[in-house]
């Protein structure tokens, strides 16, 4: 038997939607793209959607549009996917990284403040795996500050807290459609916000600064003239394909959710005896998004100490599960141990103690919403029986 990490679902009416741009020819950003932005707005509660070519476009997008550059400092999590702290960079500015939270794999709130500095001008939340950061502290502190908030998440889609959706609690959010997530237009991204002014900021942003739209432009008089351009923007647009995807990806969110979670409760229940394994944990009034299901690999516990000895052990579970036709993987990086972030910023692994255990001991275990019980079922009875 062969497991995959994940799988994405595919159906009848996804590719019936990827006909509709090409009988059109319509292919560029365009009504598909604006009925995806109005799904998301309408699952999400986000007053605004703006599509984009991925999550990292969208990071990107947001703190152009906070003016971030030279000189300017902005906080983030130092166990991420780079693109967390890769935009930063781009735009001149630095990452500032701030230790996670070894039991839940987002970052450590009462570190936060210990990074602001004068040059600070935002912070970056992840909400890592679908797990909520927590924001009302989050912005409590940022608020105190005078600090913007982008939430990256990423991976964040069906992730509340207290009945509100991720992503619409600071200034701006961003999601990714990559094929690990729980929707998916292959590549692709949302950027939310509550804020009109941003929002059409970003629109403009994305599509290299011009004043309207392609299809806007297209639907007016005096089509053959050109927009303005007011902005240094990007070239960020999702394609009319990707958009007809993501109109019926959407349609299928609650029953992809609710797999997800069943999927993901049946781990907890099954494997809650392993006392080597360290299994997601969800505070009271957070809805977890079950982007992937992350455990951490701990026979004894975790120090940097013993820090060699359990990367080891960890690292020949994988191997072993890996024979057994099992694919897991390490959860993400802790970004500040990077090569590029060692040269550039001086950091060390050991700065960051809590990342840089997340790295070598995470594991996450194969999650997909058609995942069969069979499948699942081979799963844990094979990391029962390998394990230490």
């Amino acid at each position: 038997m062969k497991i995959p990490i994940t799988r994405p679902h595919f159906d009848e009416a996804d590719f019936a939607a990827l006909r509709a741009p090409l009988e059109t020819g319509w292919v560029v950003q365009g009504p598909h793209v604006a009925g995806f932005e109005a799904a998301f707005s309408a699952y999400s509660g986000a007053a605004h959607s703006v599509a984009c070519a991925s999550c990292t476009a969208g990071l990107h997008l947001a703190l152009a549009e906070l003016e971030i550059g030279p000189g300017d400092e902005v906080i983030v999590p130092a166990f991420t996917w780079v693109s967390t702290a890769y935009v930063a960079l781009h735009l001149g500015a630095t990452p500032v990284f701030c230790d996670v939270d070894l039991r839940t794999f987002n970052m450590d709130v009462a570190q936060i403040e210990g990074k602001i500095t004068s040059k600070t001008k935002a912070i970056i939340p992840v909400h890592l795996f679908g797990l909520p950061a927590q924001m009302p502290a989050i912005l409590e502190i940022a608020a105190a500050h005078g600090l913007a908030v982008v939430e990256d998440a990423a991976c964040g889609l069906g992730a509340f807290i207290d009945g509100q959706h991720v992503g619409t609690f600071g200034d701006m959010g961003a999601f990714s459609f990559h094929p690990r997530k729980a929707i998916t237009t292959g590549e692709g991204g949302m950027i939310t916000t509550g804020d009109p002014r941003r929002a059409a900021r970003l629109e403009s942003l994305r599509n290299h600064g011009a004043g309207v739209s392609d299809l806007s432009r297209h639907d007016a008089k005096g089509a053959y003239l050109l927009g303005a351009f007011e902005l240094l923007g990007f070239n960020y647009r999702m394609t009319d394909l990707q958009g007809a995807l993501g109109e019926t990806q959407m349609a299928k969110v609650p029953w992809i959710q609710a797999r997800r979670a069943a999927l993901a409760a049946r781990y907890t229940e099954a494997l809650a005896d392993l006392g080597w394994l360290w299994l997601p944990e969800i505070p009271p009034g957070d809805t977890h998004g079950w982007q992937s299901y992350v455990t951490l690999y701990a026979p004894s516990a975790p120090s940097l100490a013993r820090l060699d000895a359990l990367n080891a052990g960890r690292d020949a579970l994988m191997a072993r599960l890996e024979a057994a036709g099992i694919a897991t993987r390490q959860g993400t990086h802790a970004a500040h141990a990077l090569g590029l972030f060692r040269q550039r910023l001086g950091v060390q692994p050991q700065d960051h103690p809590q990342a840089w255990m997340a790295e070598r001991l995470s594991m996450a275990l194969p999650l997909y919403p058609t995942m069969t019980e069979a499948e699942q079922g081979y799963v844990i009875d094979q990391l029962r029986a390998l394990g230490p």
